[in-house]
């Protein structure tokens, strides 16, 4: 570097001082993990066992068969539920695959390091057997499910906030790693902690009718309907054919991204799920790169001393005669980089957050579309809205594969955004700074003629075209000046093909950054429409709606809960003519007094009567009848003139 030139750094004196390796010892916190996981198995397992006992006692009315006892976790295909449960659980989970995986100790249970993968393949499914009950309580509705919920949300939460209490700090990765990923579990547990009481309050009782009906019994699928007939009033715009001005545009564009609840329209459950696991997953994966290599950059910086300089000497690298300077310097590009990591990890979540939210409004989008049977917007080409095996298995990995292409396409959009920031930073914005090391600039300067016959060739093309090559005639356009048209084609053949390869590379970034930042999203293909099929992402997801739709068509279970509703109806008109008919209504007459009114004592009085007119052989069957004489009947009727007579002489007999 020349001596003489004016290279001013920022003024970092102090330098930075050597930041001392802090060794963290394993930490065994008072609550012992080992022990606490074989109580807690063994709590679990009693739990479940209660919960299948009166699941059983439950479905014994409907003769279900299969296991008995075992019961679903949640209805996944069930619109109306508290999605709360479901969603917290499957964050705890998620919490405990991420630290299946980074932990050396997979299961408490052992600490033995080899054969880990074995282990973790045993934790894959204990897990999720060991969360199960905590699910599972919700699912009966009764007050001896939420207590059980209660206990164990309490427990878990407890536990888990006690052992980060006593070891806050831990030798993985870094030393308060640990803790902070554990904070969306303990949000998790600390929200089931709540609910389960809260629902426990609310006095929520246990019916005998299974979850699908009391999906089918829910107002929601009905106000759907309702909202579907509701006349929707246009709008009528005189402008309504110019286009939007800018600033409209950006706002529509602003307005897409952002996803608004409406009334009429609930999330199926799995893509709640989905949601929220999405988030926990970007909010870990975050994590995990800024607590992965930031301190490691921070400990190099602080470790640069003046034998740097020897070493870019070794190189041929001579930033500056002085080595303290070559520190200086050494210490800045160093800090340079450590903040353009931090901003690509930023940019990087701050970029799946918003496809996460474009999302939402798609999702919301498709499955309206494919409720009114708008398949072409939705597809491609024409399908069939019905079960099958693949869309099954992908409905059942749906969530799972979401939270997976999240992790990956955060991982490789932090890597390009930090090399293309690393570019901005060093080639562009400090030499521009400083006024030195212009190798970019001075590269682009050296081929001034060649940008200077591109943007000529291209103005040339433009300009010749609007005012030469096309005429207006009558509002409609044609071709003029064929003649010139095509010479000028033929002589600018060669430069078109130089913008042609300027064109291509263009074309190769832009593609590149689009399928990066849409690596994390399910619901579009990174490929061209006529081939989406060989995109298994996107695959997956039409699958998934296929059995959304299938399945939990809004109409046709509002039209299932009518006909359920219309059968009860009748059940329970036919249950009261058998009561009027075997005299329930005469034994419990003393009892239920008081609480009939005169309108349903008169309408029962009309269903008796007009029941023993068309039914004259129950007429025996009557108390009051029961004390008559066989002459009071003929051939198992009612004799009406005996009954007339008795009644003419009853009556003299009350009036004397």
């Amino acid at each position: 570097m020349d001596q003489d030139a004016d290279y001013e750094y920022p003024d970092l004196d102090p330098l930075p001082s050597k930041i001392e390796a802090e060794i963290i010892p394993p930490c065994d916190p008072t609550a012992d993990d080992r022990l606490y996981h074989i109580c807690i198995t063994a709590i679990s397992f009693v739990v479940m066992l209660i919960l299948a006992v009166l699941a059983r006692r439950s479905k014994e009315g409907y003769r279900q068969k299969g296991l008995p006892g075992l019961l679903s976790p949640v209805n996944f295909l069930d619109h109306t539920q508290h999605k709360g449960l479901a969603v917290a659980v499957f964050g705890v989970l998620l919490c405990k695959l991420w630290g299946l995986v980074l932990s050396p100790n997979p299961l408490p249970f052992t600490s033995a390091t080899e054969n880990k993968q074995y282990w973790v393949i045993l934790g894959v499914f204990y897990y999720p057997a060991l969360y199960y009950p905590l699910l599972a309580c919700g699912t009966l509705h009764n007050k001896v499910g939420f207590v059980l919920g209660s206990l164990l949300s309490w427990t878990h939460f407890g536990v888990l906030v006690w052992q980060k209490i006593d070891c806050p700090k831990d030798p993985l990765i870094h030393k308060h790693y640990s803790l902070f990923s554990s904070l969306p579990q303990i949000a998790c547990l600390a929200f089931l902690s709540f609910q389960y009481p809260l629902l426990l309050f609310k006095g929520l009782k246990g019916t005998e009718k299974d979850n699908a009906t009391e999906d089918l019994s829910s107002s929601y699928y009905k106000d759907y309907v309702k909202e579907l007939f509701k006349k929707k009033t246009t709008k009528i715009s005189t402008t309504s054919t110019e286009t939007p001005k800018l600033p409209q545009r950006i706002i529509d564009a602003v307005k897409s991204y952002i996803y608004t609840p409406e009334e009429a329209f609930r999330f199926p459950l799995k893509l709640a799920v989905s949601g929220v696991v999405s988030f926990i997953a970007v909010y870990q994966m975050a994590l995990l790169l800024i607590s992965g290599v930031v301190p490691t950059l921070q400990t190099a910086r602080s470790g640069v001393n003046e034998d740097v300089a020897n070493l870019l000497a070794g190189f041929k690298i001579m930033l500056s005669p002085d080595k303290s300077e070559v520190v200086r310097i050494v210490v800045y590009y160093m800090w340079c980089v450590e903040v353009c990591y931090i901003s690509a990890i930023t940019l990087s979540g701050l970029v799946n957050l918003a496809m996460l939210m474009r999302s939402m409004v798609l999702h919301r989008s498709n499955l309206k579309g494919l409720y009114r049977g708008d398949i072409y917007n939705v597809y491609n080409c024409q399908r069939s809205i019905r079960a099958s095996r693949p869309a099954l298995v992908c409905w059942m990995g749906y969530s799972s594969f979401t939270a997976a292409h999240i992790c990956i396409g955060m991982m490789i959009q932090t890597l390009v955004f930090f090399l293309c920031l690393l570019v901005a930073v060093f080639l562009i914005i400090i030499p521009v700074l400083y006024q030195e090391n212009l190798i970019l600039f001075q590269i682009l300067l050296s081929m001034w003629p060649f940008w200077l016959m591109i943007i000529l060739a291209v103005l040339i093309q433009h300009i010749t075209g609007r005012f030469c090559f096309i005429r207006k005639d009558g509002g409609t356009r044609d071709l003029d000046n064929r003649g010139n048209l095509f010479l000028l084609t033929y002589l600018l053949f060669p430069v078109n093909v130089l913008i042609g390869v300027l064109l291509a590379v263009w074309r190769m970034i832009i593609t590149a950054l689009y399928n990066i930042v849409h690596m994390g999203r399910m619901d579009i293909s990174l490929l061209n429409r006529s081939v989406e099929a060989f995109d298994p992402a996107y695959r997956c997801y039409a699958h998934y709606l296929k059995i959304e739709v299938n399945q939990s068509h809004p109409v046709m279970k509002a039209f299932c809960g009518v006909l359920l509703q219309s059968v009860g109806q009748e059940n329970n008109s036919a249950q009261r003519s058998r009561d009027a008919e075997e005299g329930i209504q005469l034994v419990q007459q003393e009892k239920k007094q008081l609480k009939v009114s005169c309108t349903k004592r008169a309408r029962r009085h009309w269903q008796l009567l007009y029941t023993l007119v068309n039914n004259p052989s129950l007429v025996g069957t009557r108390k009051h009848f029961q004390c008559q004489t066989a002459e009071s009947f003929l051939n198992g009727s009612l004799n009406r003139s005996t009954k007339k007579g008795s009644n003419k002489e009853t009556e003299p007999a009350s009036s004397n």
